[in-house]
């Protein structure tokens, strides 16, 4: 049975692996290593992700049918925050295919047996809390802005955003505060994942390791988060179906990416 530990690895200790000093080649070597894992067995990845574009049409009829209009850009970009934990399934399968296991899609949906399960699910958590204030956050300003007088119909909230000097404040003072809160998820989150399914270190070390990896590579951690934009956007377009493939693409890539940060554990620990 599965000690429950989170704060520590299983010996009760809190890790430091070493972190490599990457350059912005490496990155695109990483997006060029996860394409390669989304090759090799593509119809199995796709199916996995099915929930991106499935979530993102949920998201569209409840904001709409339910008069949150406001909350709608929140929760679609908002997703990007809580993505790293709906791609752990696709690091197991690049971990699994680089150990040469049999990395067939099932073995994504068996993360019940890591050992480092409550650590994973502590992170998930803490980056879930983090969404919600993003929301919260939004909620705030659009209320502040426009007051609290939802609009009447999707052409008025429409005509109020980019129709109005309030709705322009309301586009780069929002984009501006959601711009922090992704900084502060990819700085904790661009290796936490892959190294706890890896290594099981703990959340704190994990969470850690993530903020020393950034702090040492910031010009192609930006990048990279630049990368995660820009393909998010492109494959929320035709109502979020392009998510199904760049999705399995970043989560490949962000295993490889890890790979090139995270000094191996060494021999014999």
């Amino acid at each position: 049975m599965t000690t429950f530990h989170v704060l520590s690895g299983a010996n009760a200790r809190v890790s430091h692996p070493g972190i490599r000093k990457i350059g912005i080649a490496d990155v695109f070597d990483a997006l060029r290593l996860g394409l390669n894992d989304f090759r090799e067995k593509p119809s199995h990845y796709v199916f996995l992700c099915l929930i991106y574009p499935i979530a993102g049409a949920v998201l569209i009829t409840w904001s709409a049918g339910a008069n949150m209009l406001p909350l709608l850009y929140p929760l679609a970009s908002g997703f990007a925050l809580i993505g790293p934990v709906a791609a752990v399934g696709l690091y197991e399968i690049s971990r699994r295919r680089e150990l040469g296991m049999d990395a067939s899609w099932p073995h994504a949906l068996r993360l019940h047996r890591s050992p480092a399960l409550p650590s994973i699910l502590a992170v998930a958590a803490m980056l879930f809390v983090i969404f919600v204030a993003w929301l919260l956050v939004a909620q705030a300003l659009y209320v502040r802005i426009f007051g609290t007088v939802p609009p009447n119909s999707i052409s008025a909230f429409w005509d109020g955003i980019v129709g109005t000097e309030e709705g322009w404040n309301l586009i780069v003072v929002g984009n501006a505060v959601g711009f922090v809160f992704a900084v502060v998820v990819l700085s904790i989150s661009v290796v936490t994942f892959p190294l706890l399914l890896d290594r099981d270190v703990g959340a704190v070390a994990a969470v850690e390791t993530s903020i020393r990896a950034t702090l040492t590579n910031p010009v192609p951690v930006a990048c990279w988060g630049l990368i995660i934009a820009a393909g998010l956007v492109i494959g929320s377009i035709p109502v979020f179906v392009g998510l199904a493939v760049i999705m399995p693409i970043f989560g490949h890539a962000t295993w490889h990416l890890y790979r090139k940060m995270v000094e191996p554990e060494p021999a014999g620990r």
